[in-house]
């Protein structure tokens, strides 16, 4: 409500139930926010890291220690909460891990900016100094970065197991950063020499059953199908592989039709020229050589038949991007028309096979010539042990490509991050102004990362962090929080590095974040609808719709 001039009738702005916070007030209720969101993600951080489990409206639970994973499960209500799951989600699709880490830095630094804007120093000056910590910060990691040969395959073993010591699978980090190595190297491509990774070329197939060290790398496409009829081949060697995206059925028509079928005869003759069309059809198909067929639509059950007595194995219904996979890794081309299919198109394998995994069938396309796509068939003892697999494989194939892309590393166990602050203190100091506190407030932020690791390890975080800062001020850039070992160590020694795209992710991610909840000094919240208020807008949306059918 708002007074009009003079001051006799009321003026309406915003409507009934609306609810409006400002200022301090709103800079303070969005900072809470934040910090609260951090801290639930703190005690998840590093190999030590405590698990989550995450119960939805439905009753299905989800365990695990992923930041990504944690804040896309929670079902946060605050626009502020939101904000910090996109966060997540960018550092999650941007680099594939150190998710956990942006959102516990962005909390630190709103919280660290709280104590500043309660000195009477304005948010704009805060971001500002923010902002030139995280270009020196940026520069620091560039300059400190140690180069790597990417032909040395112990580089990018250690990195993986960086990546999965953290997680729920990690007594089986070996194997599964030499499954997450292999699968990199196959599908990277070097282009104008650099090298190129499309994840997607890279399937990850997962079923429940035997254990997470049976996990495999097929040189090939796994399919989650079966052949669709029980007088085909269960296994073709040599296969040559017709890849369609055209149904092997008769097409009912766009529009309506009617048939006047008078006598048994023209029944009859309607039946077999619908035969007639579907064996052309194989016939056609088998004319090219081909001894598999992959369908992305549907099989009628006379084609099957007529597939079936020519000794071809066909399989329906397979995903688009399972189909583009299989293009890219046997080397054939989808095809939308039968009539177009010629022996060019065709793919080849060693072997086409339907074998039973776990409970069900599934078929496996291997030996490819050149495969540019692959699959990772996941194992593990329970549903939720292989999703939590699922999750830190695609962890560990993103932390290779990062390397791969920006060949580049820093040393693990809030090494980097206890370097930056020392470094970051000093640049302060030649910061004129207000500035220079937010960059010092900045330094402070990034230490809650050795401290946390440290006090996860069930050390003193506050000794713990002396301790570094006095190492590093005598040129031990690398000492670090040893998890495993519950010590202070040089991170190189143990093999626990990071690549620096990851680090450098984190410090954009958690910068941007922080400023963008810091700039908001007004919140209008609209009422929500009650469920009767719901209720009338859909029937009169319904009324509408209605109403413009008619029209």
């Amino acid at each position: 409500m708002a007074a009009a001039p003079g001051g006799t009738v009321p003026v309406i702005i915003l409507k009934e139930g609306t609810q409006r916070t400002r200022g301090r007030e709103a800079q303070s209720a969005n900072i809470m926010v934040a910090k609260a969101i951090a801290e639930a993600m703190r005690t998840a951080l590093g190999p030590r890291g405590m698990d989550k489990m995450l119960v939805d409206s439905f009753g299905d639970v989800v365990i695990t220690n992923d930041g990504a994973t944690i804040l896309k499960e929670m079902d946060v209500e605050h626009p502020v909460a939101k904000m910090l799951v996109e966060v997540a989600k960018a550092q999650d699709e941007e680099v594939g891990d150190g998710t956990t880490t942006a959102v516990v830095i962005a909390g630190e630094l709103l919280s660290r900016a709280e104590e500043l804007i309660e000195k009477e120093i304005h948010p704009s000056l805060i971001i500002e100094g923010y902002k030139k910590a995280a270009t020196e910060a940026l520069r620091i990691l560039d300059e400190i970065g140690r180069s790597v040969d990417l032909q040395d395959r112990d580089y990018l073993m250690k990195i993986a197991k960086t990546s999965l010591a953290s997680k729920l699978v990690s007594e089986y980090a070996d194997h599964l950063a030499k499954v997450a190595v292999d699968a990199v190297l196959r599908v990277a491509q070097k282009e104008n020499g650099k090298w190129k990774v499309d994840l997607d070329d890279v399937k990850v197939e997962k079923k429940e059953g035997m254990s997470i060290g049976d996990t495999v790398l097929v040189q090939g496409i796994v399919l989650d199908k079966e052949v669709v009829h029980p007088d085909m081949p269960r296994l073709v060697r040599n296969a040559r592989i017709a890849l369609l995206d055209a149904p092997l059925e008769i097409e009912k028509t766009e529009f309506d039709a009617k048939l006047h079928i008078e006598t048994p005869e023209q029944m009859r003759a309607f039946m077999e020229q619908e035969e007639r069309m579907l064996k052309e059809m194989v016939d056609k198909i088998v004319g090219t050589g081909a001894n598999v067929v992959l369908c992305q639509k549907g099989i009628d059950d006379l084609a099957q038949h007529f597939l079936a007595r020519k000794g071809v194995l066909a399989v329906r219904r397979i995903k688009k991007s399972d189909m583009e996979k299989l293009a890219k890794a046997t080397g054939g081309r989808v095809i939308s028309r039968v009539d177009d299919l010629t022996p060019e198109d065709l793919g080849k394998a060693a072997l086409v096979e339907e074998r039973r995994v776990g409970e069900d069938k599934m078929v496996f396309v291997e030996g490819c010539e050149n495969p540019r796509a692959l699959t990772i068939l996941v194992r593990g003892g329970t549903q939720r042990i292989v999703d939590e697999a699922e999750r830190s494989l695609k962890d560990a194939l993103n932390v290779v490509k990062d390397i791969l892309v920006e060949p580049k590393i820093v040393p693990g166990g809030g090494a980097i991050e206890t370097e930056l602050a020392l470094r970051l203190r000093d640049f302060a100091r030649t910061l004129p102004g207000k500035e220079q506190l937010a960059v010092d407030k900045f330094a402070e932020a990034l230490e809650v990362v050795p401290m946390q690791l440290a006090e996860n390890a069930g050390l003193d975080p506050v000794e713990s962090i002396v301790t570094l800062r006095s190492k590093h001020k005598e040129n031990e850039l690398a000492f670090g929080v040893d998890v495993m070992n519950s010590r202070l160590h040089n991170m190189l020694a143990v093999n626990v590095i990071d690549p620096i795209a990851v680090k450098k992710q984190v410090v954009k991610s958690a910068v941007e974040a922080a400023s963008l909840v810091l700039k908001i000094d007004d919140v209008i919240a609209a009422s929500k609808l009650s469920e009767k208020e719901s209720k009338k807008g859909k029937k009169e949306e319904e009324e509408e719709e209605k109403s413009t059918e008619f029209d």
